[in-house]
């Protein structure tokens, strides 16, 4: 097996359906691949989807489905790590259930830049939002030296000339993230101290990285993106309060490193406030 995509479920059904059906229609790719889905307790008639109208278009399309279940909401990083022990294949494609592909070789592609180079670890798409004109959602993370956070390009133009270059970023989202399977048998998974969600993606990068492999962030993959349906809304998570107490957390541990690099200025750690769209009135999505 190549690739073992893993995602999450935890309600939010419309989504679900709608991404995680794309993820399997909409993906070219001609080696092997499995996806996993982790229900974690879901109560809307999510985790009975997966377990039957999933797995038939799976099937369909000769795409393995594994359904895990929780009996409540465990958090990200644990059931992420549930699906990493089942996992069959030589890489591991991190995706939340709210992205769909707009590169249909999304895959391939970004392999292809990971085995460009042993030393690169992670490699990250372009994510864009999915109403027109389809500005980017984040090409990338950055880093300031007091620890905040920078959404490297967000709200900016999806053909921006400077977010459309390759390079190196301090981190990546796992909204979508490719890893080799390897590095995490080495280096381990994502940090249960970071419950239920937020920041132990970071924390997974500034880890490998401690370890000597580069973040790539590369435009030539590009992801849609319906942005926070995975975690905002939820009534278990209250996001605000989890978001400041991971990141506290964050800081302590990664200090010694992002205080060195030359992360982006504290005025472009502002989170730019961007108008939403309805989910439901937002129409087909173009693939390319």
């Amino acid at each position: 097996m190549t690739y073992s995509l893993i995602t999450l479920s935890h309600n939010k059904l419309a989504c679900t359906r709608r991404c995680l059906s794309a993820l399997i229609t909409e993906s070219v790719c001609e080696d092997s691949w499995e996806m996993i889905v982790v229900d974690n307790g879901s109560t809307d008639g999510s985790k009975e989807w997966c377990d039957t109208e999933l797995k038939a278009l799976g099937k369909k399309h000769e795409i393995p489905v594994t359904v895990l279940h929780n009996n409540s909401n465990i958090g990200c990083s644990t059931a992420r790590n549930q699906a990493i022990e089942v996992a069959k294949g030589r890489y591991l494609v991190f995706a939340d259930n709210d992205i769909s592909p707009r590169t249909r070789n999304w895959m391939p592609a970004m392999r292809k830049l990971m085995d460009s180079d042993p030393k690169i670890g992670m490699v990250g798409p372009k994510m864009i939002y999915t109403w027109q004109p389809h500005p980017i959602q984040c090409a990338g993370v950055g880093i300031s030296r007091r620890g905040h956070v920078c959404f490297i390009g967000r709200g900016e133009s999806i053909s921006n000339p400077q977010l459309n270059q390759q390079r190196e970023a301090q981190c990546l989202i796992s909204a979508c993230l490719m890893i080799p399977a390897e590095l995490i048998a080495t280096h381990g998974g994502f940090d249960k101290a970071f419950h239920p969600v937020q920041f132990e993606d970071f924390d997974l990068c500034y880890r490998l990285r401690e370890a000597g492999y580069t973040a790539l962030y590369t435009p030539d993959v590009e992801m849609y993106h319906f942005e926070s349906v995975t975690t905002q809304g939820t009534p278990t998570v209250r996001n605000q309060a989890v978001v400041i107490r991971n990141g506290i957390l964050f800081q302590k541990r990664w200090r010694h490193m992002f205080t060195t690099e030359n992360g982006p200025p504290e005025e472009d750690c502002r989170w730019k406030k961007i108008p939403s769209v309805s989910f439901s009135d937002i129409p087909e999505l173009p693939v390319f």
